[in-house]
């Protein structure tokens, strides 16, 4: 089997470090492996299979000699570097939002839409992690009776927005139960231990927050549904991994809840978790660390003629970032495009 040269940007961050994971168990046939981040964490020891690796500052001249880059740095690192790492002949896959909605640069879950790799310039956005857990239920769906409206309520896992934000949510949690009345707050702007906020990242002039449009705009390109009726409400919850979505859709055609459940079991990267007599629905907690994508309490919208109701869990870190990223990659091999 052909082996690549890989580099990880970003890879002492909490997606980084979970990618360079992920990679060694899905077997990914990496011939030199880079881990590369900025200044400050070059020359810190990563021990990967065994062996032990030294982070190198991410420049342009690292790239020479690599084949595909997974970038997981944020969104001013991925637009410095990726045209350098791309213009020395790697092909990057972006963790960042910097590419996403640029109309030349695939956006790709390869469950969905694996056909736009076949459109990439040396680079490839990874989407928003709620996104990924979104389009990957509505996909079979659309393709079962048509998407007609879709309203989606995210309750996003801290782990989101960093590792300091756990730190933040477990220090909150701890000060709550110690009684203490002064409560470390940095990453968020109110508490968020026993407590949820309907604000993930800035608000915008329409009255929606960036990550909400992200779910809208990024779905729409995704699916190939530029004119989708859709609308997002995203909320942050003392969760630590696992983002949970309450997801409704009115169809163009008549689907029962049994057809909806049918069609999410044979589409792939899906599990259905649905069975309210025995208690058994996604929960973030039960499925973090898991790869799938897992939907349940799948059910009819009496309140428009065609419509169905479901919950749809995914771990953010793993399916939302570092798993979707490796899995383009696994499908570029597939393809003969790497």
């Amino acid at each position: 089997m052909k082996k690549y040269n890989v580099a990880v940007v970003g890879a002492t961050g909490m997606v980084g470090q979970t990618l360079v994971q992920v990679l060694e168990e899905r077997n990914f046939p990496v011939g030199q492996l880079k881990l590369l981040a900025s200044a400050r964490s070059a020359n810190t020891q990563v021990e990967v299979g065994g062996r032990t690796y030294t982070v190198e500052e991410a420049c342009p001249e690292a790239f020479e000699g690599v084949d595909v880059a997974f970038f997981s740095a944020g969104g001013s690192v991925s637009q410095e570097l990726a045209p350098e790492a791309a213009r020395r002949g790697t092909v990057v896959i972006d963790n960042s939002s910097a590419f996403r909605m640029d109309e030349g640069i695939p956006l790709v879950v390869p469950e969905v839409n694996p056909e736009q790799l076949a459109h990439h310039q040396g680079i490839i956005a990874n989407p928003n992690c709620s996104t990924i857990q979104l389009v990957v239920a509505l996909q079979p769906l659309h393709k079962a009776a048509g998407l007609k409206r879709v309203v989606v309520s995210s309750y996003q896992a801290v782990s989101g927005a960093g590792k300091e934000a756990v730190d933040e949510l477990l220090a909150q949690t701890r000060a709550v139960l110690d009684g203490e009345e002064a409560l470390p707050r940095e990453r968020f702007p109110y508490q968020i231990a026993f407590n949820i906020l309907p604000h993930i990242d800035v608000f915008l002039e329409n009255g929606y927050t960036k990550e909400e449009m992200k779910i809208i705009q990024e779905s729409r390109k995704i699916l190939g549904l530029p004119d989708l009726k859709i609308t997002s409400t995203t909320v942050r919850v003392p969760v630590i991994y696992g983002h949970s979505e309450a997801v409704s859709i009115e169809f163009e055609r008549p689907l029962t809840p049994q057809e909806a459940r049918e069609v999410l079991s044979g589409a792939p990267g899906i599990v259905v978790m649905d069975d309210p007599a025995e208690l058994l629905y996604p929960l973030p907690q039960a499925l973090a660390g898991r790869d799938e994508v897992f939907v349940g309490r799948i059910r009819a919208d009496h309140s428009v003629p065609y419509g169905i109701n479901m919950w749809v869990v995914a771990d953010n870190i793993r399916k939302g970032a570092a798993t979707n990223t490796v899995q383009i990659a696994e499908t570029l091999i597939a393809r003969g495009q790497l």
